[in-house]
C-alpha cells in the first residue's frame, strides 16, 4: 500500500465534515462567532466591548466596532512586547509581517497558537483533502512537496516570539514528521536573502522525487528557471518526472499560467488556488473546473461583508455602511470581507474585495483590493477588470506579462487624463499599440464606468503601456528590501508613488 493510500484514508472522516459545506453554511458561521465571543470576553478588547453580554449576531454588530488595521496597531503592538489577554486569550507569541492597504509600512498581524492550528494549518490540511478526493490516482505523498516560504526573526527580542512572513512561522512551527516528505532544509527556507535562497532551495530539490509544489506563483516561478538554468533541462518534468501538482495563492494565477504550461507540459498536471493570507485562510478551489473558491466556513474564522454598490466604501462611521453575515450575501454584487478570528481580529477589514458566485455552497472569486484600484476619475477599475483585460490581450497576441502595474496620468502637458500601465513582459507582443488597444477595448467591455468615461475621449483618453525592461520589478523590491516572502507588486493604484519609482528606475 503506497503512503498516499494510507493518507486518503486519514482525510476521509475530514471530507465528510465538509460536505456539511453544501447545507449548513449559516449554522457552521454562527458556531464559530459564538466560539469567538465566548473565548474573547475575559480579553482586554472583550470587556470593553461588552462581549459578556452578546448572545447573538445583531448584538456583536451593535457592540463591536468595525476595526481597520489602525484602529488596533497600539494593542497589537502591546501584545508584541509580551503583554497578555489584550486581544486574544493568552500571551501570543508569532506576528505575520505583512505588506498591505494601511499607511504604515508594514503590519504585524497576531498568529495565536489556536490561529494557528485551526485556521493556517486547517487550511493546508483541507487543501490536500480536496484534491485526493478531486483525483483519485494521486501519488504525492510518495514524494517531496517543495514549500517556497520566506523568512522570520525575533520578535522585540521576546523569548520564543517571532515576527516575519507568516509561512515562515508556519515552517518553524510546522510538525516534525512534515520534514521527511518537504524540501528545501528548514535552514534553507528560512533564509533572508531570495537570490542566495533560490539557488539553494534548487539545488537541494533537483535530484529529489518532487511530487507536488505550494507557494506565490511569481517567486515559485524564479525559483523553477534558476533550477533550469543550473540543470540545462527544458521541461520541468524531465527534472521532476512525477510532479503533479501547484497549490498556489497569495496573486493572480492568471498573468502567469502560460508561463507554467511552457514549463511543465505534462499532461497529469494541476493547478489549485488556494486563498490564505496573514490573517487567515479563507478558501480553496474545490472543484478544478470551476476558478471560483469555497468559502471555509467552520474555521476560526467568522465572516461578514460590506457591500460595494457605490465602487470603493471607504466609511469614518459605521453609520451608513450596508455591513451583512454571510447568510446576507448575493451573488454577482462585489463585497468587501470584514473577519473576526481567533487571532484576536475583531471586525477587521482585511482589504480584498470579493464576488459570491454561489451561496450554496458558497463560493467566491477575488475581485480586488478595497486600496487597490483606479478611480482617479469615477471608472473604479478593480484588479479582477485588470486581470480579465491582460488575460484577454495575451489570448489574441500571443504575448505573456510577468509583472505589472498602473496608475492614473491625471493630466498631461496636453491636458489629458490616461491611464498608464508599466508592463514587464516574459513575451513581448509583436505590436504594443495592437495590444493597448486590446486591453482598453476589454476595459470598456467589462466594466461600465470605465466605458462611459473613455466615450469619445472626453473624460479619460486612450491608456498608455510602458515595457518595462526585464527584471525591473524584482531590482525595485529587493531595493525596497521586499524581494521573496509575501511581497507583492501593487497592481493598480489611485497614487502615482510606486510607477513613478519603477519608472525612475527603469531609465537606470
Amino acid at each position: 500500500m503506497s503512503i498516499t493510500s494510507i493518507a486518503r484514508y486519514i482525510f476521509t472522516s475530514r471530507m465528510r465534515e465538509l460536505e456539511k459545506h453544501q447545507t449548513q453554511g449559516e449554522q457552521l458561521q454562527r458556531a464559530v462567532l459564538s466560539h469567538l465571543i465566548a473565548s474573547g470576553k475575559d480579553t482586554e478588547y472583550g470587556r470593553e466591548h461588552g462581549f459578556a453580554s452578546i448572545n447573538d449576531y445583531d448584538s456583536f454588530v451593535r457592540l463591536c466596532p468595525v476595526n481597520s488595521y489602525e484602529e488596533l496597531k497600539g494593542q497589537i503592538d502591546r501584545m508584541r512586547h509580551g503583554e497578555k489577554d489584550v486581544l486574544w486569550p493568552g500571551r501570543v507569541k508569532w506576528y505575520a509581517k505583512s505588506s498591505g492597504t494601511t499607511n504604515d509600512k508594514s503590519k504585524f498581524i497576531p498568529v495565536s497558537k489556536e490561529g494557528l492550528q485551526k485556521i493556517h494549518y486547517a487550511g493546508g490540511r483541507d487543501v490536500v483533502a480536496l484534491y485526493l478526493r478531486n483525483n483519485p490516482q494521486s501519488r504525492m505523498f510518495d514524494g517531496r512537496g517543495l514549500i517556497l516560504g520566506g523568512s522570520h526573526a525575533p520578535n522585540y527580542n521576546l523569548k520564543d516570539s517571532l515576527v516575519g512572513d507568516l509561512s515562515a512561522i508556519l515552517i518553524e512551527n510546522i510538525n516534525p514528521l512534515a520534514n521527511l516528505v518537504r524540501v528545501p532544509k528548514k535552514e534553507t527556507a528560512l533564509l533572508s536573502d531570495f537570490e542566495l535562497k533560490r539557488e539553494r532551495i534548487a539545488r537541494e530539490a533537483m535530484n529529489k522525487n518532487v511530487t507536488n509544489i505550494s507557494g506565490v506563483p511569481s517567486w515559485m516561478l524564479s525559483v523553477l528557471n534558476c533550477m533550469m538554468e543550473i540543470t540545462g533541462k527544458k521541461h520541468l518534468e524531465e527534472v521532476w518526472p512525477n510532479l503533479e501538482v501547484f497549490f498556489h495563492g497569495g496573486v493572480a494565477f492568471t498573468p502567469y499560467r502560460k508561463q507554467y504550461e511552457q514549463l511543465i507540459t505534462s499532461p497529469k498536471m494541476h493547478y489549485m488556488e488556494t486563498y490564505n493570507a496573514s490573517e487567515g485562510f479563507f478558501g480553496i478551489q474545490d472543484d478544478p473546473a470551476d476558478k471560483a473558491m469555497l468559502l471555509m466556513l467552520d474555521y476560526g474564522v467568522f465572516y461578514e461583508f460590506e457591500e460595494l454598490s457605490d465602487g470603493i466604501a471607504e466609511h469614518s462611521k459605521d453609520e451608513g455602511r450596508k455591513i451583512v453575515p454571510l447568510w446576507g450575501v448575493e451573488k454577482d454584487k462585489n463585497y468587501a470581507m470584514l473577519i473576526s478570528t481567533s487571532c484576536g481580529l475583531w471586525r477587521y477589514m482585511i482589504g480584498d474585495t470579493v464576488r459570491f458566485t454561489s451561496t450554496n455552497p458558497y463560493k467566491f472569486v477575488i475581485s480586488g483590493r478595497t486600496k487597490s484600484f483606479i478611480n482617479a476619475f469615477g471608472e473604479e477599475l478593480i484588479v479582477d477588470n485588470a486581470e480579465q483585460g491582460l488575460a484577454y490581450a495575451c489570448e489574441q497576441t500571443g504575448a505573456e506579462v510577468l509583472e505589472y502595474t498602473a496608475a492614473p496620468v491625471f493630466m498631461d502637458a496636453n491636458a489629458k487624463c490616461r491611464h498608464q500601465w508599466l508592463i514587464e513582459f516574459s513575451k513581448s507582443p509583436n505590436d504594443l499599440v495592437q495590444f493597448a488597444d486590446l486591453l482598453d477595448k476589454r476595459l470598456q467591455e467589462l466594466n461600465s464606468d470605465y466605458e462611459a468615461k473613455r466615450y469619445k475621449d472626453i473624460t479619460l483618453q486612450h491608456l498608455e503601456i510602458v515595457e518595462a525592461r526585464q527584471g525591473l520589478f524584482n531590482d525595485w523590491l529587493k531595493k525596497k528590501g521586499k524581494l521573496g516572502g509575501q511581497h507583492k507588486v501593487p497592481r493598480l493604484s489611485n497614487s502615482r508613488e510606486h510607477i513613478d519609482q519603477l519608472l525612475t528606475l527603469n531609465k537606470q
